[in-house]
């Protein structure tokens, strides 16, 4: 008596009769993926946050509305989101113009750190006679500070260009040793009476808030946004115009996508990698003297809540675009304002990781189709 063997299908069992498959892309990327996949990114973040937020006994609705309440629920508490997204944008601005040509400057904390301590050294050294009027003050901390970070941004950029050293590696480690040099001056010789941090820097090193217009207008009582927000838009519009309209951007694009046309074409890589790394030095720096000028007035132990390590995220979400750094520092300078008022603490960290894993994963929206089709029999 004869038997039937089993087929192979039959074998595998029930499959399911339509498979996902992945084809490189050919022609362009259409305009508007790249900033559906942005917005994708965060709404599924935020369902996925919600979601975890459900399992441990939260409330998701409860804790997003009081979020919202607390950072853009009124003209003070909105105020106090561009306080913490000013620094973003000039972080994320550092970030974007080196990623722009697959320049990895993951040191932008470093960089924030050196800006900083160095626009304290106008105060404390110091630079400039300490009864100078607060226009020349304010003008040699924000030269300082832009020269710190593109001075602590040169090493990296130099060892790259000369030695073809890693830069990852490079920026990462001078982080390190950029928060342990400002540690040495505020535990020792710049020390206010034993304390982690700077005598208060006289009036005429703080950047004016319009708070501090508050008796003439009184509109402005409570609002807590200072002049740092208007050198990030000018910074804004100095990096769009570096990378959309001169002939330097079209060079720093052209190295990040074909390195060896650029070399044919007769551009000086090992330069542009030094320069583009400075620029993005001194952006982060710039955003480290605002903090200490407009928000904390000193140089203290912590006065960054991880901006250079968030400004990666800034950029990669915003495509490497300066005017949407704007909105989506708005976005993160929110999440970390709301990261003091809810519970349970972490929440708004582990929201920024779930974000930053979207945006890398949708990455591959933009490189390849995606497309369901149908098993063969």
């Amino acid at each position: 008596m004869s038997t039937l063997s089993p087929t192979s299908e039959e074998k595998r069992g029930w499959q399911f009769p339509y498979q996902l498959t992945l084809e490189k892309r050919v022609e362009d990327v259409p305009r508007w993926l790249p900033a559906a996949t942005s917005i994708g990114s965060v709404v599924i973040a935020f369902i996925i946050s919600g979601i975890i937020l459900k399992i441990i006994g939260g409330e998701p609705l409860r804790v997003a509305a009081f979020a919202f309440d607390a950072t853009f629920g009124s003209w003070g508490v909105f105020s106090d989101t561009l306080v913490k997204a000013t620094p973003l944008i000039m972080v994320g601005l550092a970030c974007a113009i080196a990623f722009q040509m697959k320049l990895w400057n993951i040191g932008a904390e470093g960089q924030f750190y050196i800006g900083a301590f160095a626009a304290t050294m106008v105060v404390m050294v110091p630079l400039v006679p300490p009864d100078s009027p607060k226009v020349v003050v304010i003008g040699a901390m924000l030269i300082m500070g832009l020269l710190g970070g593109a001075v602590w941004a040169f090493i990296p950029g130099f060892l790259k260009a000369r030695f073809n050293i890693n830069e990852i590696i490079t920026t990462l480690m001078l982080n390190y040793i950029a928060i342990s040099w400002n540690n040495f001056f505020i535990f020792n010789n710049w020390s206010d009476a034993g304390f982690q941090m700077t005598p208060t820097f006289e009036k005429t090193a703080w950047l004016p808030r319009l708070a501090d217009y508050a008796r003439e207008y009184r509109i402005f009582s409570g609002i807590t946004l200072h002049l740092g927000v208007v050198f990030a838009l000018i910074a804004t519009v100095i990096v769009w115009w570096i990378l959309a309209r001169s002939r330097w951007g079209y060079e720093i694009k052209l190295i990040g996508d074909n390195p060896n046309a650029a070399r044919y074409a007769g551009i000086n890589i090992a330069r542009n990698i030094i320069l583009v790394m400075m620029v993005s030095g001194a952006l982060a720096g710039l955003a480290g003297m605002s903090e200490i000028t407009g928000v904390v007035h000193r140089l203290q132990e912590r006065i960054s809540p991880g901006y250079g390590f968030t400004g990666i995220i800034v950029a990669w979400l915003a495509k490497l675009n300066p005017f949407a750094v704007i909105l989506v520092s708005i976005l993160f300078g929110a999440l970390i304002l709301a990261g003091r008022e809810i519970q349970p603490a972490g929440l708004s960290m582990l929201l920024q990781g779930i974000i930053l894993f979207m945006v890398i994963s949708s990455d591959v929206l933009l490189r390849y189709k995606v497309r369901l089709m149908k098993r063969e029999a």
